[in-house]
C-alpha cells in the first residue's frame, strides 16, 4: 500500500464488519484498518483461516485491537440471517460494514435457496446483510456501507437481464462458450453499483452513507476454483496485476476519509470518484433490482 500520511489512531473507537477479509484486499484492508485503531468483525466461511487470520491482526497491532469472528457461509439467507443475529447479539454498535467477499462460478450452480450461485453470493449476500444490520448502523453516527463491486460491470452492456436471473441463458450453449460466467459476474459487479445507488437514496437523512469502489486487477486466489483453464488465465493476469495492499488502498480511503461525506452512493476507482457504465446509472433499474432483491430475500 502506498504510503499515505495518516493519523493511525483515526478509527479508534471504531467497529468494522467486513466480509472476505481471510485472504487479498479484504485481509490487506483489515490488517491497515487495524493499524488505524479499528476493532473488527470478520465474517467467514473457515473457521481456521479466520482464526489465523485474527491472530496476525492482533499480534500485528501489540494485542490492542479486538478481532471479533463471525462464520457465515454467503450462499446461504438461512446462514446469513443466523451471522446477523449473532453479530447484532455481539455488537452495541456497527460504524462499518464492508461488502467484500465475492466469487465467480464457471459452471451454473444452485445455492439452496434454489439461486444461481454467483449472483446469490455477490449481490443478494450483501443486499441481505446490509439490510438486516442497518438499523444498529443507524444508531452510529456517520456509519457506512462500503461494497466491493469491479470496472468489470462493463461487461454488462445492455445492463442487468431481468428475464434471466437465473442465468439459465448466459451458462447455456452458446453463451456458455464465449464466456458467460465472465458476463454473469459482470452483472452482479453490476448490480453493486445500482444496489450502492438505490440504498444511499434510501438512507438519506439517517447519517448512514454507502459506496462502492473498484480495487483494480489485483493478485489474489480469486478463480481459483473453476478448473485449470481458469488458474492458467489467473495466472497470466497475475503478471499485470496490483498487489492486494494496493487494491485495498480506496477501500480503507473510504472508511477512513472525510473527503466523501457529500457525496453518498457514488462509486469510486483509485481514491476518486468515477462515472461508472451507462447501464449502473439507470436509477429506475435499480429500483427495480431492490425490488426483486427483497422478493428474493423475502425481506
Amino acid at each position: 500500500m502506498e504510503k499515505i500520511t495518516i493519523n493511525k489512531s483515526s478509527l479508534q473507537g471504531k467497529y468494522v464488519v467486513i466480509t472476505g477479509a481471510t485472504s487479498g484486499i479484504g485481509l490487506a484492508a483489515a490488517k491497515e484498518l487495524a493499524t488505524r485503531g479499528a476493532n473488527l468483525g470478520i465474517v467467514a466461511r473457515n473457521q481456521a483461516k479466520a482464526n489465523q487470520v485474527a491472530a496476525q491482526i492482533k499480534a500485528s497491532t501489540g494485542g490492542s485491537t479486538t478481532v471479533d469472528i463471525f462464520l457465515a457461509d454467503m450462499a446461504s439467507q438461512k446462514s446469513i440471517r443466523q451471522v446477523a443475529a449473532e453479530i447484532l447479539k455481539k455488537c452495541s454498535r456497527i460504524d462499518i460494514l464492508i461488502n467484500n467477499a465475492g466469487a465467480l462460478f464457471e459452471t451454473r450452480q444452485l445455492t439452496v435457496d434454489g439461486l444461481e450461485m454467483t449472483w446469490a453470493v455477490n449481490h443478494l449476500a450483501p443486499f441481505l446483510l446490509t439490510t438486516l444490520l442497518l438499523d444498529r448502523m443507524k444508531e452510529s453516527a456517520h456509519a457506512r456501507v462500503i461494497t466491493t463491486s469491479s470496472h468489470g460491470h462493463k461487461m454488462a452492456k445492455k445492463g442487468i437481464n431481468f428475464d434471466d436471473l437465473s442465468a439459465e441463458r448466459l451458462y447455456s450453449f452458446p453463451h456458455k462458450l464465449i464466456g458467460g460466467s465472465t458476463f454473469r459476474y459482470a452483472e452482479t459487479k453490476l448490480a453493486n453499483i445500482m444496489f450502492t445507488a438505490e440504498l444511499a437514496n434510501r438512507l438519506e437523512g439517517t447519517g448512514v452513507t454507502a459506496y462502492c469502489f473498484d480495487p483494480g486487477l489485483v493478485s489474489t486466489n480469486f478463480n481459483q476454483n473453476n478448473g485449470l483453464l481458469a488458474r492458467m488465465t489467473m495466472a497470466v493476469m497475475k503478471m499485470f496485476s496490483r498487489t492486494p495492499e494496493k487494491g485495498a488502498e480506496t477501500l480503507v480511503w473510504l472508511v477512513d476519509s472525510d473527503e466523501i461525506t457529500c457525496h453518498n452512493g457514488h462509486y469510486y476507482t483509485d481514491m476518486q470518484m468515477t462515472i461508472p457504465s451507462i447501464p449502473a446509472q439507470n436509477m429506475n433499474a435499480a429500483k427495480r433490482l431492490w425490488a426483486i432483491s427483497a422478493e428474493q430475500v423475502r425481506i
